[in-house]
């Protein structure tokens, strides 16, 4: 981590794309960085924590993505060059405090880096694609597509929102996130981390009919950073021998690379960098003269979409393929893209890599040796019927709960639902229910939903996971970790919230938890269960 710190120019460094994004942050003078952990994304904010310090940079892991990206919003409205950093499902808690500074601009600068999970691969959700919140909020994004790119892309998102006073996305997906090489570094400057807020209504305050106005300029200034993005050197036009190409972005290129190499054939590609506001003229320019075109992009077709618009203009004839020959779900393979490619400029590919199926073996993922989740699963199933009662899972290592030897998960959403749909399941139903959420979650988004189950009066009995650390992500600290600072005790926070069945409980011992969970399970009010005992690796 400390050769990130490196302030000798032109000295290469082997990165990860996350890596290479904080390098890239710290050349462009990042005076604040803000996060909630969050894999494929983890790393950007593991990495400023250990080094801020030396590197004069504010950093703070917040309680919510929606909290860091309002932390950095108030930096940014104070004149500092801020980075916030998420994955994909963190945009959707941010996205609320995002549109609106879409409209009010920022004093400094403010890059949003999300880095999308598809394939699913440390997600339980949803596959999600965050690429339509750019045209939803007008936000101007940027896709990488190698750590070289990442740290570049940044520092060129700092500028773009330097320049146009508005916040930008360099959006990743986990192979771009996880990605090494060899970077190339350029000098450190003392950052900036003090700033001053100046009161000025007019631009920060989005009320009607100001408001309007406000979207007003935001289309302007979309307009000027269409412009920016025409002229933009990271939209790469690759130069063939044929009247079919290829448009591609973001990792995806690399696999067009790759299969072009394979097939040993040198056609045009249009590689672009600028997600939007998309260089129409450039998209136009590339299509005019071809026959075909093949794009090659992950998950929905948004660039197929929108290149068949262009087309209707200036090539009415061209054909556009692209998901009739790639998936829509999980992330490419090269051999999907080889076979893809092959099929398009009518080559034979030695076999159909779609079809084809090497068997693996099946490894179920399991909780760590030593982790307390053990007990408090053993614990469960000692006292009540698995077959009789409902149980809520979370985000979080206690997800493994679905899965056997344990097999006592029913239901799984997203960050703080768990207790959400508890209270919905109960409202609706006589069934006992058991809700499992970790400490972490827990302060993420499980404080409104608990309080709504004590208001509005529902009856499940929560299991409050307290590990003291943010464990699946990497061990981040959250505000009851004792972590450097006076953890927040959430027996008084859920105290406070009006819970009279409550106990703290190690789960080491057995008896006096089971005991606890057949009392609690049949009590007419919310039960809360805080089951106390550290991750193995904090101990």
């Amino acid at each position: 981590m400390e050769k990130i710190l490196l302030n000798k120019k032109n000295q290469k460094v082997i990165l990860l794309g996350n890596e290479a994004v904080v390098r890239g942050a710290l050349e462009a003078e990042v005076g604040f960085v803000a996060t909630y952990p969050g894999t494929p994304a983890s790393e950007v904010g593991n990495t400023f924590y250990r080094i801020h310090k030396k590197a004069g940079v504010q950093f703070e892991f917040s309680t919510n993505e929606k909290l860091a990206m309002e932390a950095g919003i108030g930096a940014a409205f104070s004149g500092l060059k801020v980075l916030v950093a998420m994955k994909n499902f963190g945009l959707n808690v941010a996205i609320e405090a995002l549109l609106p500074a879409l409209y009010t601009g920022v004093k400094g600068s403010l890059v949003v880096m999300i880095s999308d999970d598809a394939s699913c691969w440390s997600s339980a959700q949803t596959e999600e694609n965050t690429r339509p919140y750019s045209y939803l909020g007008h936000i101007p994004t940027i896709e990488p597509s190698d750590p070289e790119e990442c740290k570049e892309f940044t520092k060129l998102a700092f500028k773009i929102s330097e320049k146009f006073k508005t916040p930008v996305i360099v959006r990743l997906t986990t192979r771009v996130s996880h990605q090494q090489q060899p970077i190339l570094f350029d000098t450190l400057r003392k950052p900036k981390s003090k700033g001053k807020f100046v009161k000025d209504p007019h631009s920060f305050v989005t009320m009607p009919p100001r408001v309007l106005e406000m979207k007003k300029e935001l289309l302007e200034k979309i307009k000027k950073i269409k412009d920016f993005a025409e002229k933009s050197n990271i939209n790469k036009m690759i130069k063939g021998s044929d009247k079919a190409g290829i448009i591609t972005s973001g990792v995806s290129y690399l696999y067009v690379k790759e299969a072009l190499n394979d097939l040993n054939v040198n056609i045009p590609v249009l590689k672009l960098g600028f997600f939007y506001p998309l260089p129409e003229n450039k998209i136009g320019k590339f299509i005019k003269d071809l026959n075909k075109v093949l794009i090659v992009e992950e998950l929905e077709p948004y660039l197929e979409k929108e290149i068949n618009v262009i087309a209707k203009k200036v090539n009415p004839k061209l054909k556009i393929q692209g998901k009739d020959l790639l998936p829509e779900v999980g992330e490419f393979r090269p051999e999907y893209v080889n076979w893809a490619v092959g099929k398009f400029l009518g080559k034979s590919v030695p076999i159909s890599y779609i079809k084809k199926k090497i068997p693996s073996p099946k490894r179920r993922p399991q909780l760590c040796p030593g982790c307390p989740y053990w007990l408090v699963f053993s614990a469960v199933k000692k006292a009540v019927d698995p077959k009789k009662v409902v149980f809520g899972g979370d985000i979080g290592c206690y997800m493994l709960a679905g899965l056997p030897p344990h097999n006592i998960q029913d239901f799984l959403s997203c960050m703080g639902a768990s207790i959400g749909i508890s209270h919905g399941i109960k409202k609706a139903t006589d069934q006992k229910l058991i809700t499992f959420i970790g400490d972490s979650t827990f302060f993420h988004s499980g404080l409104p939903a608990l309080t709504n189950t004590v208001f509005n009066k529902s009856n499940p009995l929560i299991i409050i996971m307290n590990n003291q650390t943010t464990a699946m992500t990497g061990h981040q600290p959250h505000p009851a970790a004792k972590d450097g600072f006076v953890p927040v005790k959430i027996k008084d926070i859920v105290s406070a919230l009006g819970v009279k069945n409550l106990k703290v409980l190690d789960p080491g011992n057995q008896e006096e938890m089971v005991k606890t969970i057949k009392d609690f399970i049949n009590k007419k009010e919310v039960s809360v269960i805080i089951s106390q005992r550290p991750c193995q690796f904090v101990k």
